[in-house]
């Protein structure tokens, strides 16, 4: 089911999207204090700065800046050579003050969206993908970096107790990813054969999607989109032919607002420590939100 509101279409879009959420990165920052930039963060390590020198770190160099590399302790949060990478602009600023880095984000954010508007650019055009990993596209770049951005907003907005932008464009891009990995997820939950679980998020943004555990030909289960969002109650079994009837009872729905949903597909929040509903069966709702992270 699409979102409400859609996530960006087109350039234009993604690049206003981008704007919001940057922006409101480097408004946080603006009215922090020095001891707000040393508050903990539901990102495992960081601080509300180190937040704001990720952010900048990146964008510097996607206009082509280059920071001097620095030597990465080995922090009990790395767990892979991306979280090695991104932690090098933040090692790089723990040295600075919070305005310092702020500043930064100041003069970096500017230069970025006049390079975004320039003329001819579309959503094909190749470009440095973020991480340096090689090429990708514009629209493909603008999405990484809009949700990225967003939940690391998120994270400052949570730890300074400030919520907001949950509404916004960002959001909803968030919101999306989350519900297209879901079929994935859910197949790594260990549910049984016909199984049907609809994640619903309840708003600001609203939107839903559903999956039911079915059986292939090699006796492995699959996780099926339910496109509807309401399960089928008769499908073929690919092993045998045989009609499956979905049992009553079988189906389990889980509501949650969308800054439960976004914490959860973040990472930030553990499910024991989240807030939400289940009608239907409250172990399969559990096993499904422990696998319903993708970010790194």
């Amino acid at each position: 089911m699409p979102t409400h509101p859609l996530p960006p279409d087109g350039l234009a879009e993604l690049v206003d999207a981008y704007a919001n959420t940057t922006q409101a990165v480097l408004d946080l920052g603006i009215t922090c204090h020095a001891a707000d930039f040393e508050r903990p963060t539901q990102c495992e390590g960081w601080t509300v700065k180190d937040h704001i020198s990720h952010v900048v770190g990146i964008e510097n160099a996607l206009i082509g800046g280059v920071d001097p590399e620095v030597e990465v302790p080995d922090y009990p949060w790395l767990r892979h050579d991306m979280g090695r990478y991104m932690e090098q602009a933040v090692e790089l600023r723990r040295a600075r003050t919070g305005a310092e880095v702020v500043g930064e984000l100041k003069r970096v954010l500017p230069r970025r969206l006049r390079a975004l508007r320039e003329p001819g650019l579309t959503v094909d055009t190749p470009v440095p993908s973020p991480g340096g990993l090689g090429e990708t596209t514009l629209g493909d770049q603008l999405r990484i970096r809009l949700i990225d951005i967003w939940v690391h907003e998120q994270d400052l907005r949570e730890a300074l107790g400030r919520p907001g932008n949950l509404d916004s464009a960002g959001a909803a891009e968030f919101v999306t990813r989350i519900l297209a990995a879901f079929p994935g997820r859910a197949a790594r939950a260990d549910l049984p054969a016909g199984a049907s679980v609809i994640i619903e998020s309840t708003g600001p943004v609203l939107a839903r999607e559903g999956v039911r555990i079915t059986p292939t030909a090699d006796g492995s289960l699959r996780a099926e989109p339910l496109f509807s969002g309401t399960a089928h109650v008769d499908e073929k079994d690919d092993s045998t032919g045989e009609l499956i009837i979905v049992p009553p009872g079988s189906i389990t729905s889980i509501r949650l607002t969308t800054e439960a949903l976004t914490r959860r597909g973040a990472g930030r929040v553990a499910t024991g420590e989240l807030r939400y509903s289940v009608e239907g069966d409250e172990d399969f709702a559990r096993r499904v939100l422990d696998q319903l992270a993708i970010t790194p």
